[in-house]
């Protein structure tokens, strides 16, 4: 039971930072005015690990590279830790190369997680409070999954399911990926 605890917090913890690092790479790509305080939040809660790397590896045109290899070095932590809390051992040479795949999986679901949280937010707050402070900076981020659904989509008059569409192709691509993060490491 101890090591479930073990696991669920570490998921947590792990998954929060690593969505928020995911965020900034986000932010960065749209252009979000750094004054925002969604920006500035996510800038506080992760410029321990990104500042560091700002000096080794470049950030391009819509392109935050240090939040990217920050998000997949945590990412190797917390397979690592996962792998640890459940086998007693850190993983061996003999496992890298499938703890490293397993990493881009893992940031990749997390990604998906964003994702699905993002439109969840966003869609519940059109229903409720269409003008809450945080609705300009949510159309901004979903926007770019949104519009390419909702072009495919026939149109049901005032009913717009671009959002559920994206919400059940997340869940079934986080599926997969769980099973495959997973299986690599066969934790």
């Amino acid at each position: 039971m101890l090591g479930e605890i073990l696991r669920f917090l570490l998921e947590i913890v792990f998954s929060l930072l690593g969505a928020a690092l995911l965020a900034r790479a986000w932010l960065y790509a749209i252009k979000l005015h750094p004054f925002n305080p969604m920006s500035q939040a996510i800038h506080k809660a992760t410029n321990w690990l990104v500042q560091p790397l700002r000096s080794i590896v470049p950030s391009g045109k819509g392109f935050d590279g240090a939040s990217l290899v920050s998000a997949y070095l945590i990412a190797v932590v917390f397979l690592s830790l996962l792998w640890l809390a459940a086998t007693g051992s850190v993983p061996g040479p003999k496992l890298i190369p499938s703890l490293l795949g397993a990493a881009l999986v893992t940031v990749a679901r997390w990604a998906l997680n964003l994702i699905v949280w993002l439109t969840l937010i966003h869609a519940v707050l059109s229903w409720i409070n269409p003008l809450a402070p945080i609705m300009p900076v949510l159309r901004t981020l979903t926007a770019p999954l949104l519009e390419p659904i909702k072009r495919i989509m026939p149109n049901l008059g005032g009913l717009d399911l671009s959002a559920l569409v994206l919400l059940v192709l997340a869940q079934v691509a986080l599926m997969i990926l769980n099973r495959i993060s997973f299986s690599l490491l066969g934790i």
